[in-house]
């Protein structure tokens, strides 16, 4: 028996998931590690301590499964996209905190591009919106406020990775720098069409040739992780051979490798994907257009709707609020009641994402009254995850002129039956959730185990899939829309 590792670094944890043959997952292990706040709007990590917890997590998953590096055909790294390190090539010390992608601090510089002769160029040539989401004005801000950092930048000499990049450049003793087509195209400085880092747009931003990585596509073999990271009983070396952000590791990790097949990844933030195949797509509606996974250098794309808060939410209820004691108590805490009483959560705590994107909007609770409670805030907490990802589901069908038949759940808040089944209702459509819904880790499992010859490609990883529970929508249409015009009235009022 063969196995494949796969690293899935998220926003709040890293994880590390052990896969056999069949694609069945033997083994899982998680470390978490802290977000800091230091201003409004501002979001950072350590990346030392993200390295750490994935180092950790893939000890203590080989550890539990008993299972030698020589036994491990390849690994799979997918991770939190967008969040930017950059690093001292010589000492391997990140020169600043790793900015999150949900930190707000370039949203100035980014709505004064975006109204820009330069904005029309930016769009069209990587298919976003000019957002701080993407890494490249996160780039430019640590590069305008750490010391010397633009000269060591022209010279190589500091390095640009998101966090695959720098997981992989640590993991092989800094020889390889690299990132894929996925995650490439989420920085604001690839073209779109031809996969290639683009001269306009580093000058705009500001960033050197040099301190970027190589682009490869998301399956093949870039390198190895060295043994001297696996602990004193591996001995051997692990080649790591596929990359893909997390989101569209999950699309993989789902199966949708063609065309018109969608999922919904409920995590720190809520992520709706379509296969787009090999045509690249245009929204009129605020998605993005970005590159799937790719088993070679022939392009595949994909549309998506960002949510910038979705899980975050439920440990905004728990940490800051404390309504709940654990992310599961929600769920059981929303039954409690019949409905939210009128009561809409609009999570908006750093802007909104797509089909919006206001950065000036700001968390707004409406139509409170003496009757609400706990029960109903937390009610519309999780229901606020539904209506948002319902506005995704809608801008896709507008802009693909087809209809989605259903949505394919993954993530840690997709275990919340009492969401699944809101979100079937509020879509008007059935919600399927598969077996294993950890399908980021699996999705880079599969891109790893195709390149080492462990699966024969695409078709046979399709065939591992299988539905663990269908939500059939029980609503009815006039509850619905009146639902949904309750939640319109309420995210206009959290945008003014």
């Amino acid at each position: 028996m063969r196995y494949i590792l796969s690293l899935d670094e998220g926003t709040t944890s890293a994880r590390a998931a052990l896969y056999n043959e069949r694609g069945e997952r033997v083994a899982m292990r998680a470390h978490s590690y802290e977000s800091r706040f230091p201003h409004p709007g501002w979001v950072e990590q350590d990346a030392n301590e993200i390295l750490a917890a994935q180092l950790g997590a893939a000890r203590g998953v080989l550890d539990e499964a008993g299972v030698a590096a020589g036994e491990i055909a390849a690994c799979g790294i997918a991770n939190q996209r967008e969040t930017t390190v950059v690093w001292d090539r010589a000492t391997g010390r990140p020169v600043a905190p790793a900015i999150v992608w949900q930190c707000r601090r370039t949203a100035e510089f980014c709505n004064e591009l975006a109204k820009s002769p330069q904005g029309a160029l930016i769009a069209k040539k990587t298919g976003l919106v000019i957002d701080a989401y993407f890494s490249a004005s996160k780039i430019r801000w640590i590069l305008e406020h750490v010391p010397d950092a633009p000269a060591k930048a022209r010279d190589g000499e500091i390095l640009f990775g998101n966090i695959d990049t720098w997981l992989i450049w640590n993991l092989t003793g800094g020889a390889a720098h690299v990132t894929d087509f996925s995650n490439a195209s989420r920085t604001m400085l690839m073209d779109l069409d031809t996969g290639a880092w683009d001269p306009e747009l580093r000058e705009i931003f500001g960033v050197p040739a040099a301190m970027l990585p190589n682009i490869v596509p998301s399956s093949g073999r870039v390198g190895a992780i060295q043994a001297r990271f696996l602990g004193a009983k591996m001995g051997a070396e692990i080649p790591i051979s596929g990359i893909a952000g997390d989101q569209q590791a999950a699309l993989a990790g789902q199966a949708c490798f063609r065309a018109g097949l969608s999922k919904n990844t409920y995590g720190t933030g809520c992520f709706a994907l379509t296969h787009a195949g090999s045509r690249r797509p245009h929204s009129a509606h605020g998605l993005l257009s970005t590159r799937a996974a790719s088993l070679d250098a022939t392009p595949q794309f994909a549309v998506e709707g960002s949510v910038f808060v979705a899980g975050a939410v439920v440990q905004w209820l728990r940490d800051s609020l404390g309504l709940i004691s654990s992310a599961a108590e929600s769920e059981a805490i929303a039954l409690t009641t019949k409905d939210t009483g009128g009561v809409y959560v609009v999570p908006a705590f750093v802007g909104l994402g797509a089909p919006h994107w206001d950065s000036s909007a700001r968390g707004t609770i409406t139509g409170l009254t003496r009757a609400s409670g706990k029960a109903e805030i937390v009610r519309a907490a999780l229901e606020s995850i539904a209506f948002q990802s319902r506005e995704l589901v809608d801008a896709m069908e507008t802009d693909s002129g087809e209809t989605i038949r259903e949505l394919r759940v993954d993530g840690g808040a997709s275990v919340n039956n009492f969401l699944m089944q809101f979100q079937a209702d509020i879509l008007g459509k059935p919600v399927v959730r598969p077996a294993d819904v950890e399908t980021t880790a699996l999705g880079a499992a599969y891109l790893a185990g195709i390149a080492e010859g462990v699966w024969a490609g695409t078709d046979e990883v399709e065939s591992f899939w299988r539905v663990e529970r269908r939500f059939e929508p029980q609503m009815s249409e006039a509850e619905r829309d009146r639902r949904i015009d309750g939640w319109r009235t309420a995210v206009r009022r959290a945008r003014l």
